[in-house]
């Protein structure tokens, strides 16, 4: 259980891609039951543990996640992401080139539950809804480009419907148009960088994922201040 940032009313911690943050029909156990085992041993308490789920990420992608360690937090918590005060910024690692360095994408996202895939529709279509997001190619190397996401909504599956719908799909991503699968399973998609106002102590949270233990995420987090320069 990798936590990066704790006190009494929350918890962050770096999700490995692979693990779940709820229950699932999958029946593995979610990242929450073994946050509250790690909360239980760690501060020898009796009894149930109290740990709440403020939102969630792909299981198939890594990076940060928050936790309430109160009911209190938990309700908090819960109105800053409905209230689109909770500030996410995403890493991606694509093979094909962005069209722009820079851009902001709006499209019109669908989601099917048979397959549990997201596609780009017609603005219009019944149960579609409108997904925004910024891209910045951040960094480069002979076969990959980096980039950073910013998110203005938070649909299902969104950066990687949006990113597949421009001809770029993420590594890994079979289930959105990658040529192959990661040795992991996983999808070079992480939850890098999170920041709000506590809902409680009203202090800043500002809270970094560390960069990925693969060979590709080090050499193009390195390559970073040089595409800066």
């Amino acid at each position: 259980m990798e936590v990066v940032y704790e006190d009494n009313h929350i918890i962050i911690v770096n999700k490995a891609c692979g693990e779940i943050v709820q229950g699932d029909r999958t029946g593995d156990q979610p990242m929450v039951e073994s946050l509250k085992q790690w909360i239980k041993v760690k501060y020898n308490k009796p009894g149930n543990v109290f740990c709440g789920v403020t939102h969630r990420i792909d299981r198939p992608t890594s990076g940060l996640v928050v936790f309430a360690r109160t009911s209190k937090g938990l309700s908090r918590m819960n109105e800053l992401f409905r209230n689109g005060n909770v500030h996410k910024t995403y890493w991606a690692i694509v093979k094909n080139q962005p069209p722009k360095q820079h851009d902001t994408l709006t499209h019109y996202l669908i989601s099917q539950e048979r397959n549990n895939k997201t596609y780009v529709t017609k603005p219009g279509t019944k149960g579609a809804v409108k997904a925004v997001m910024d891209y910045s190619v951040i960094a480069r190397s002979n076969n990959y480009f980096l980039l950073e996401i910013n998110l203005h909504t938070g649909r299902k599956h969104q950066i990687r419907a949006q990113l597949s719908h421009i001809g770029c799909p993420i590594k890994g991503d079979l289930k959105y148009g990658a040529p192959r699968s990661n040795p992991d399973g996983g999808i070079s998609l992480q939850s890098h960088r999170i920041h709000f106002i506590h809902p409680v102590s009203k202090q800043l949270v500002d809270v970094t994922a560390p960069v990925p233990h693969d060979t590709l995420w080090q050499a193009l987090a390195a390559a970073i201040d040089g595409e800066k320069q």
